[in-house]
């Protein structure tokens, strides 16, 4: 299980590039990863097998895969179409349809996705693999991204399935705190007695995990998205909407149903539901001219019929549920790939232009009728077996008592719409036929299947099979009755009743053909039908429904933000800040002692120290100069740190020192763009009530602090983190192995947060390019860069020295230079003796940043502090040598760092599970090498490789947007301004003075000097 796993995961990443080799025909490699898994399923079924596997257990989340009779079956459908539809993708599409690999990658990380799903114990890795199908169904129905229609049906499915999603999984929490257990067979064992001892909260649970399954699965009201969606290539509705995504949801409700069917909530909504999707969207694929819009709403139908048949709790239904659950995979996705056929065929799905294609395609033809007629419940296709179990499970074993009626008057109510909806089944079965294939009283086809192209033998091998599939599970019903019995007997009722082709004559064959004869009068009807559909249906339009939901939603967020959110910073920080004052103080008032011991300092240097910052930090609100400000502020930053080293934390004083610096470098490339002074006109609201605020806001953290330190009734764990950090992670350094090991969740948090920090500030500074390397001075050679061209009268360089460089470069005759950068700067901005001091000191701070990076686990520095050392590297080249110095120290674009940075420490994280430990855990390896003798590699320093790239790659970030874009920015104005100067100039020595500026003159003898 695990492997298949595993192997559909490595070909999903590798599908891109074997598509690029190998065009379509990679498909057909790919087909064999979902048929690898349909042969080890057909193996294994009807046995039990499990997979423990320990992950997240502070989460209780592990991870658990069953195999048990529900799961085989559904396993079979997800390998067995998913392997067909690949098949069939390497003919629908051509070499040239963009984004193929892509396409390709994600339909087989889809069927890993659904393999994983029904094969779940953990109800939160279910959950996982959930919303995974959640994510690859947006993508793959999105794939069309260049069209209107298909990127509002992604983000309308997404949407749906992932509210459904949200709710479900807080009905997941609810049942697994009640159960003390999230495993699902576990909670389903459970059931009977949760229901009884927690009638009320189990009820609430139940209703949750409902709603996501019913979402899924497109039942009314929550059905709209599914027929939106059919605006994603054949090959996904085929699979995913016909044959595995919408099955979640249908799986869901049968593997809850024998533990939770009895709840007073279960049956209502389930019954319910279903019958009303079959019933309103039979009728209403009766109105539908798209032959895929006709099989969509039919999809939606059956599903509504399926959902009755595996909610119903009783152990026939059940079985009719299995029954009808295979078959509906086969005849849907037949159909469904059928239709993908004539529309690449004839170029056309409407009905209306479709004429006489049975006479020009009679192959294909015999193949749509069959998988209609299993869909119609036609004998002898499995779809007749499992519709006539169905009516004769409701009129021989019947429902319990639901609604608050009799169960005879239920099961009665329940047996009429289900006929009904078989009716219509029978009517858009025919009429889909019909449309597709019919000649409609024409002697010659219509124009579109006069130019139709023969399709490849290979194109119909998929649909044939699977209507093969279905007529062969039809003719040996009674070998496969005793298949989905195993998971039909876990259900109450008497276990008689198999499923065969023929059970004689009997009520339930009757209403088989009274389903026949009403949906052959509606077809015969049709057009009196269509009349009759409501132009405006009683209940509303589902689609505008959710048109109308987000509109409000998007009037709602625009006031709420337009009261909170007045683009006024000050005014966020009030709020902020008497929202942090107000509560913790009010919460401190009533709820605890005014018992604290405190201890004002240890050393008479703390309180000079403090005192440094306090003074600094008073002056910082007095100074009107910004750069003042801020290296006050630093100063109170630099203070913080001194503290830190006093207090014996060496690891944080180093932090907190290298922090401080490169914001100081931050601020200050940021300062350029501001006015030198910050005056009183441009602050807002008194500064009184401002500075009362803030000296509220210092003490009450200043008590929240004491209060906190006076909390603790034991001993403090950080006594025992010593020995844990050595024992468990081998490293002395306990705080880089709190970061990098015990906390290392919380870093992945900060890393991702640091890479995102990174993106918006580089998005903010260049718009509209996010990627991209610093410029080089090759860039300025090859007339690319942007260096500040001369004056009209300047002298440019001499002859002797290359091209582009300013002729007061301080390259010296033999051709040294310190710097590259250095040479394509205003002579004006340069300072030599800075360069030579960048130059000199940057190896030694790169092999400083280097030792943090190693020795880091058991000595001060670690990932972190040896990325911000190297950053401070960039940081000083960059300052001496301007932007083109930064491109020549590291031409590498800082968005690769980051990934690379990230995927290193995913890696590390994925490799621990592999390894047999809990995620992110390290693995010590010890060699004794011939030459370093014993090594001790602890793969923690890995994952602190990922943060040293991180950090590098946020600085080359900052660096390149908030220093080199601005820098660009700058020049550029400049240019502007220079050109205006220049024209200014042009008309004074042309004597052109007519409506010029009054100061052009002296502009002219400024310029001249």
């Amino acid at each position: 299980m695990l492997l298949l796993l595993i192997i559909h995961a490595a070909a999903a990443l590798l599908a891109p590039a074997l598509v690029r080799w190998m065009g379509r025909r990679a498909f057909l490699v790919l087909a064999a990863v979902p048929a690898a898994g349909l042969v080890w399923s057909v193996r294994t079924m009807g046995t039990v097998q499990e997979i423990y596997h320990q992950w997240i257990p502070g989460l209780d989340l592990n991870f658990v895969l069953r195999l048990d009779p529900l799961a085989s079956i559904l396993c079979v459908l997800v390998t067995g179409v998913g392997a067909l539809v690949l098949l069939y993708c390497s003919r629908y599409f051509d070499d040239d349809e963009p984004r193929l690999g892509l396409f390709a990658g994600l339909m087989v990380a889809f069927a890993g996705a659904m393999y994983g799903l029904v094969l779940s114990d953990n109800m939160l890795l279910l959950y996982m693999f959930w919303e995974l199908t959640t994510v690859l169904s947006f993508l793959l129905v999105g794939h069309y991204a260049s069209k209107a229609r298909s990127r509002r049906a992604a983000t309308q499915a997404l949407l749906v399935t992932t509210g459904g999603g949200l709710a479900m999984l807080v009905g997941i929490v609810i049942l697994g705190r009640l159960t003390g257990s999230y495993l699902l067979s576990d909670v389903v064992a459970a059931g009977p007695g949760l229901i009884t001892s927690h009638s009320w909260l189990t009820g609430v649970g139940i209703v949750l995990v409902l709603v996501g399954a019913l979402s899924k699965s497109a039942i009314v009201p929550l059905h709209f998205w599914l027929p939106g969606a059919m605006a994603a290539p054949t090959p996904v509705s085929a699979y995913l909407h016909a044959a595995a995504m919408v099955k979640a949801g249908i799986y869901l409700v049968a593997r809850l149903a024998p533990g939770f069917a009895d709840a007073a909530a279960w049956r209502p909504l389930v019954i319910t539901l279903g019958l009303a999707a079959m019933l309103i969207a039979g009728w209403r694929s009766l109105r539908e001219n798209d032959l895929k819009l006709v099989l969509a709403f039919g999809t939606v139908s059956q599903l509504g019929f399926l959902t009755v048949l595996v909610g119903a709790g009783t152990r026939d239904m059940a079985l009719a549920g299995m029954a009808m659950l295979v078959a509906h995979a086969l005849f849907k996705a037949t159909l469904f790939l059928v239709v993908g056929i004539i529309d690449h065929s004839t170029g056309t799905r409407d009905l209306r232009k479709l004429s006489g294609l049975g006479r020009k395609q009679p192959l294909l033809a015999v193949v749509a009728i069959a998988a209609a007629a299993s869909m119609a419940g036609v004998p002898p296709f499995i779809g007749f077996v499992g519709k006539e179990a169905a009516f004769d499970a409701l009129l021989h074993s019947g429902l319990p008592a639901t609604w608050g009626l009799s169960a005879g008057t239920a099961s009665t109510l329940t047996l009429v719409g289900l006929v009904a909806g078989s009716a219509l089944t029978v009517a858009y079965s025919l009429r889909f036929v019909w449309g597709a294939f019919g000649a409609k009283g024409e002697a010659e086809p219509s124009a579109k299947v006069r130019k139709l192209h023969a399709p490849s033998p290979l194109f119909l091998v998929a649909p044939a099979v699977l209507t093969v599939a279905g007529l062969l599970d039809g003719l040996f019903a009674p070998l496969i009755s005793d298949i989905f019995a195993d998971y039909a007997d876990t259900l109450p009722g008497s276990q008689s009743y198999h499923l065969a082709l023929w059970h004689g004559l009997g009520p339930a064959l009757a209403l088989t053909g009274v389903a026949f004869l009403g949906g052959g009068l509606l077809f015969v009807a049709r057009e009196q039908v269509v009349r009759l559909q409501w132009a405006s249906p009683p209940l509303g339009n589902a689609d505008r429904i959710y048109d109308g939901v987000l509109r409000q939603a998007d009037v709602l967020s625009q006031k709420l933000t337009g009261t909170t959110q007045r683009g006024s910073l000050p005014l966020n920080l009030t709020t902020i800040l008497l929202v942090l004052l107000v509560l913790p103080s009010v919460f401190l008032a009533i709820g605890t002692d005014t018992g604290l011991r405190l201890k004002l300092w240890d050393a008479p240097l703390q309180v000079v120290i403090g005192l440094l910052a306090v003074v600094a930090a008073l002056a910082a609100t007095q100074v009107r100069n910004r750069l003042a400000g801020v290296l006050l502020v630093g100063v109170t930053g630099y203070a913080s740190g001194v503290i830190f080293a006093l207090h014996g934390a060496p690891d944080l004083a180093l932090t907190q020192f290298l922090v401080e610096t490169l914001l100081l470098v931050t601020f200050v490339l940021v300062l350029r763009k501001l006015p030198p002074e910050m005056l009183d006109s441009n602050s807002i609201g008194r500064r009184g009530p401002r500075a009362a605020l803030s000296i509220a806001v210092g003490t009450l953290l200043t008590v929240l602090g004491a209060y906190a330190l006076n909390a603790r009734s034991t001993l403090p764990i950080a006594l025992q983190l010593p020995d844990l950090s050595y024992l468990e992670a081998g490293g002395r350094n306990v705080v880089n192995v709190l970061l990098v090991d015990i906390r290392a969740w919380d870093t992945i948090g900060e890393i991702s947060v640091l890479l995102v920090a990174a993106t918006g500030v580089a998005s903010l500074v260049f718009g509209h390019r996010r990627v991209g390397t610093a410029p080089r001075v090759s860039d300025v050679d090859d007339g690319g860069g942007g260096s500040l061209p001369p004056p009209e009268n300047q002298p440019t360089a001499s002859s002797a020295q290359e091209p582009g460089f300013p002729e007061s470069s301080p390259r010296s005759q033999e051709g040294t230079t310190w710097l590259r950068g250095g040479d394509v700067i205003d002579p004006r901005y340069r300072s030599l003796m800075l360069e030579i001091t960048a130059r000199l000191v940057f190896p030694t701070i790169m092999v400083l940043s280097v030792y943090f990076l190693f020795a880091g686990h058991n000595a001060p520095g670690g990932g972190f502090a040896g990325g911000l050392v190297a950053g401070l590297a960039l940081a000083v080249r960059y300052l001496a040598g301007g932007r083109y110095e930064l491109g020549e120290t590291l031409p590498v674009d800082a968005g690769l760092i980051l990934g690379l940075g990230l995927l290193i420490s995913g890696i590390t994280a994925g490799a621990s599970v592999l390894l047999g430990a809990p995620v992110l855990s390290s693995a010590i390896i010890e060699v004794t090498l011939p030459v370093l003798g014993h090594v001790k590699l602890v793969t923690a320093l890995f994952f602190d490789i990922g943060v040293y790239l991180i950090v590098i790659g946020l600085v080359l970030d900052v660096l390149r947007s908030l220093g080199a874009g601005l820098d660009l920015q700058e020049e550029s104005d400049e240019e502007v301004r220079d050109a205006d100067n220049r024209e200014s100039l042009e008309a004074a020595n042309a004597g052109d003075w007519t409506g010029s500026d009054p100061t052009a003159h002296t502009q002219r003898k400024e310029w001249n000097r």
